[in-house]
């Protein structure tokens, strides 16, 4: 990206300069679509952009590891934003933020573009999401490719799809306010994924799962909310959990949390069944960010501890938040993601 447009990009991006909920998530939608309760999704349509709503990503996260046992973890995350509704792309900004993980290193890069110059953008058919040379592409239900660079690092990813798309909340509304603010929300947790991680030490051959979240709206969350914790886990059992805690300047919590079956069936649970309590912190980026959590589900046995694999894991881009591989141990085992913002 041309260094001069930066400063531009920022001051323009709604999640940078508005005060309503964490990065300006909570302000007023007026003009844009809103999510519909009945909406049924069509694929591929709706891998594509939604440009008459406010606020869409294309989330990738995944656990790996080497053939010596040694974990990482990658990110993958391109942003959509409107300056103004209508759908026009001139008025579309997009973000890039990709990382590598490891358990003494947390590598990051971020890239910025505006709509309507073809720099960055998504098409549905065929699947392709870019922004400069980052891409991922392919068949999202069948195989497709995954690549990002930063400074002195890289991933070039292969990604195969070995479960269903999974709706999150009620048949895809995903509920994030007790005031009933919402997204359309579904995940492609069941995703194989090899390929090469090129860090400053040389070349790394890796194998893991990959989680792809996708999310649109215009006004996600309620004025009083000022960030969130997200968990996407994935257990011995072949059973998932994505769950998530939204934090209001008050002190209170609204939480809600999608249980997965090995075979994709989804159980949705709303506020209040799925707790996430932090036991340990650690100094990040100047700041206490929780590293060590609690999280429980009793209506599925669920009671376990997730922890960072890096606690330094903060990505430190535009808009700065805390994202990372993590472990768990307890009632269930496994692997996962978190994602933090607002501290």
């Amino acid at each position: 990206m041309n260094a001069r447009l930066f400063p531009l990009l920022l001051c323009l991006w709604p999640a940078a300069a508005a005060a309503q909920g964490f990065a300006g998530l909570g302000t007023a939608a007026q003009g844009f679509a809103l999510p519909d309760p009945g909406w049924t999704p069509v694929f591929p349509a709706d891998h594509g952009a939604h440009e008459m709503f406010r606020i869409e990503w294309w989330y990738l996260t995944a656990t790996l590891e080497a053939a010596d046992g040694t974990p990482y973890g990658i990110q993958w995350t391109l942003f959509r934003t409107a300056l103004a509704p209508g759908g026009a792309p001139e008025d579309q900004l997009w973000m890039g933020h990709a990382a590598i993980t490891t358990p003494d290193a947390h590598h990051v890069a971020e890239r910025l573009a505006r709509g309507g110059t073809g720099q960055a953008g998504v098409t549905a058919d065929p699947f392709a999401a870019w922004i400069d040379e980052w891409r991922l592409e392919g068949v999202l239900e069948g195989e497709s490719l995954l690549f990002a660079q930063g400074p002195d690092w890289s991933f070039d990813m292969r990604l195969r799809a070995e479960g269903p798309v999974v709706l999150q909340g009620e048949a895809g509304y995903s509920v994030k306010s007790p005031q009933g603010q919402a997204s359309q929300y579904y995940s492609m947790p069941f995703l194989a994924i090899e390929g090469v991680l090129t860090l400053p030490a040389g070349d790394v051959a890796v194998t893991g799962q990959a989680w792809l979240d996708r999310e649109w709206s215009s006004q996600p969350l309620a004025a009083e909310q000022t960030g969130w914790d997200w968990f996407s886990l994935s257990f011995e059992t072949g059973e998932k959990l994505m769950g998530f805690r939204l934090n209001a300047r008050d002190g209170t919590a609204f939480t809600s949390a999608t249980w997965i079956a090995p075979d994709g069936t989804p159980a949705p649970y709303s506020d209040g069944a799925f707790t996430a309590e932090p036991l340990a912190t650690a100094r990040v980026a100047g700041r206490e960010v929780p590293v060590r959590w609690r999280v429980t589900l009793p209506e599925r046995g669920l009671d376990a501890t997730v922890a960072a694999l890096n606690p330094q894991a903060w990505m430190d881009v535009s808009i700065p938040y805390w994202e990372g591989p993590v472990t768990v141990r307890g009632s269930h085992q496994g692997r996962g993601y978190l994602e933090m913002t607002g501290y």
